[in-house]
């Protein structure tokens, strides 16, 4: 039996000397008056604003923890909410034509609306509290969840439908054994989709009625021309987003493990 193959580092290596240039090429150009350090603050000065964000807060007392967990909940509540309901009325829709046909239209609209325009109804339906920002996060990413879901059936290969037919599968078995599993990979591809709108509603809608979270932190720091704030903001939004994105590429190889892994589709 062979030895298994030494995994490469080079995938990690290299994309943090990437990053590691960048950064110190940024703090040189600063230093050399290439760049305004009110503009574009050194890396140096973003550390130690993270901590001062960790340690004190901005606005004092609102530390990072708190404006992360105030996101993260709102991300988390509004995604799951659209989630819980896209998934079984894209089924719905989408294993019967009739009904595709009906909604396209609907469907098409709905996504075409600019989840951020619907701000001020959100804000006289339901007030500056959490529901309002919780619809405006549940609204945008349930249309783009449902479409995808309504596309993954509508796509499903016709020859695995034709073959579990031929065996006279009942209906109820053909939608559990081949349906189902044949859509899941488009469906989770339309989660990633869905979880990115979210990430760029939240910020939108956190800049009115509240002081918590990232959105109103970066609004806080344009206040006050904290640009460095508002960079680690920024920053730290997006590795909110990279940390959820592993962790649901981890949950799709754990629900849909026949799928090849892109670790191993490029050996």
């Amino acid at each position: 039996m062979a030895a298994p193959r030494p995994r490469s580092l080079a995938p990690v290596l290299v994309p943090l000397a990437v990053f590691a240039l960048f950064f110190a090429t940024w703090e040189y150009a600063v230093h050399a008056g290439w760049l305004r350090r009110l503009l574009f603050p050194p890396p140096s000065r973003l550390v130690s604003s993270t901590v001062e964000l960790v340690t004190s807060g901005v606005p004092v007392g609102k530390l990072l923890a708190d404006h992360l967990g105030a996101t993260l909940a709102r991300i988390g509540g509004g995604f799951l909410v659209a989630v819980a309901l896209a998934i079984p009325i894209g089924l719905l829709i989408g294993s019967r034509p009739v009904l595709d046909r009906m909604t396209q239209p609907i469907i098409g609209f709905c996504r075409s609306v600019a989840t951020l325009s619907l701000l001020p109804l959100a804000l006289v339906w339901f007030g500056i509290g959490e529901a309002s920002k919780i619809f405006l996060i549940g609204y945008g990413c349930f249309w783009v969840m449902l479409s995808n879901v309504v596309a993954a059936v509508r796509l499903v290969d016709p020859v695995l439908l034709r073959a579990a037919r031929t065996m006279d599968t009942p209906a109820r078995r053909i939608f559990m054994r081949v349906i189902l599993p044949a859509a899941l990979p488009r469906i989770a591809a339309g989660a990633r989709i869905a979880l990115g709108v979210g990430f760029m509603v939240i910020v939108g809608a956190e800049m009115i009625g509240t002081t918590t979270g990232l959105g109103a932190l970066i609004m806080e720091a344009r206040t006050f021309y904290r640009t460095d704030v508002t960079m680690v903001g920024m920053a730290t939004l997006g590795l909110l987003g990279l940390a959820i994105a592993a962790g649901m590429t981890r949950l799709e190889h754990a629900l849909m493990p026949w799928l090849p892994r892109e670790r191993e589709a490029g050996r």
